[in-house]
């Protein structure tokens, strides 16, 4: 599994622990909802500002999104 795969599983993981829709962390980050599908799915190459919006937004730290991910 690509580090963007796994990246975007672990957006869900955490997304769904704290009982979000996509349309709820997407506004609450500030971003685009079709973006972060996009991210969910591993489609695309996110920068470090629109990690630490969805970071802050799931009320983690940025260390915490990345934990379990291994690099391939």
């Amino acid at each position: 599994m690509t580090i963007n795969k796994q990246l975007g599983a672990r957006i869900r993981y955490l997304r769904q622990q704290k009982n979000m829709t996509i349309e709820d962390l997407a506004l609450e980050a500030e971003i685009n909802r079709n973006y972060l599908c996009d991210l969910e799915r591993g489609t695309r190459n996110p920068t470090v500002v629109v990690l630490n919006k969805i970071a802050k937004a799931l009320e983690i730290n940025l260390s915490t999104l990345f934990e379990g991910i291994v690099e391939m």
